[in-house]
């Protein structure tokens, strides 16, 4: 299947040929704090130059980057047949390595994002023939039917949203994603109070990203709907604890 990219009217099944980013799409449509808060690091044109660098990525979580996507993508499996979902494109080769394990096992890949600049991006790193679909839509508002997809993957995105966001976001991840398929989300989480480098990290996220100390106060679950918020879901710990990984059975 060729790599696409489809305008947010798309119901998420039919097809284009089309390799561009469809712009008659309102760019209203992209959330204000994208534009506030994070026009540095992924909506501006230049930030693509500056931050698709994989040793970039790889500092910016403190030399965990490789350990972190293989831990993601370690429990969604080696061979993923159906359908997979990532909510949000991601510097890096996170996406390229689940496009490669998609395409062992004959499955499809889709991704969303609401900027058409990281879409684009993603593109170029896919290769041509890739199974994967790249859709432009909002994350908390998937133009997507219930129950469409057997497993997602979230890697570092709720620590970017207003909390209503992130609410919605996880919401709409529920919904599209099938009864018994798993959720794999990955993001910051409390460092243990003897991590040094939350004293330095704070002051830096309090700067840049002032929506990802909620995280360090708040557990994921907190943002789940009924009755995932009241379960015990699986949970590896990073780095002195600055990093989860949380799996969750839908």
């Amino acid at each position: 299947m060729e790599s696409v990219i489809a305008s947010p009217s798309s119901t998420g099944i039919a097809q284009s040929d089309s390799p561009l980013v469809d712009m008659s799409v309102n760019d209203d449509a992209i959330p204000s704090y994208l534009d506030v808060y994070y026009w540095w690091a992924y909506v501006h044109p230049n930030a693509v130059r500056v931050f698709e660098r994989q040793w970039l990525a790889n500092a910016i979580l403190w030399g965990n980057y490789a350990r972190l996507r293989d831990a993601a993508l370690i429990d969604l499996g080696s061979r993923l047949a159906g359908r997979t979902l990532q909510v949000a494109c991601v510097y890096g080769d996170l996406t390229t390595r689940l496009c490669r394990r998609v395409a062992a096992g004959g499955g499809e890949l889709d991704i969303v994002d609401i900027l058409p600049v990281q879409l684009n991006n993603l593109r170029r790193k896919l290769p041509t023939h890739a199974p994967a679909r790249l859709l432009r839509m909002d994350s908390a508002d998937l133009k997507l039917p219930d129950a469409t997809y057997d497993r997602a993957i979230m890697f570092f995105l709720l620590h970017e949203q207003p909390e209503g966001y992130r609410q919605r976001t996880i919401a709409e991840l529920f919904r599209v994603v099938k009864p018994g398929g798993d959720i794999v989300i990955v993001d910051y989480a409390p460092p243990h109070w003897w991590n040094p480098i939350r004293y330095v990290l704070g002051p830096v996220l309090a700067a840049l990203e002032p929506f990802a100390r909620d995280l360090w106060h708040d557990d994921i679950t907190a943002w789940m709907p009924k009755p995932w918020s009241d379960r015990k879901h699986d949970r590896e710990s990073f780095f002195g604890g600055l990093y989860q990984k949380i799996i969750v059975r839908r």
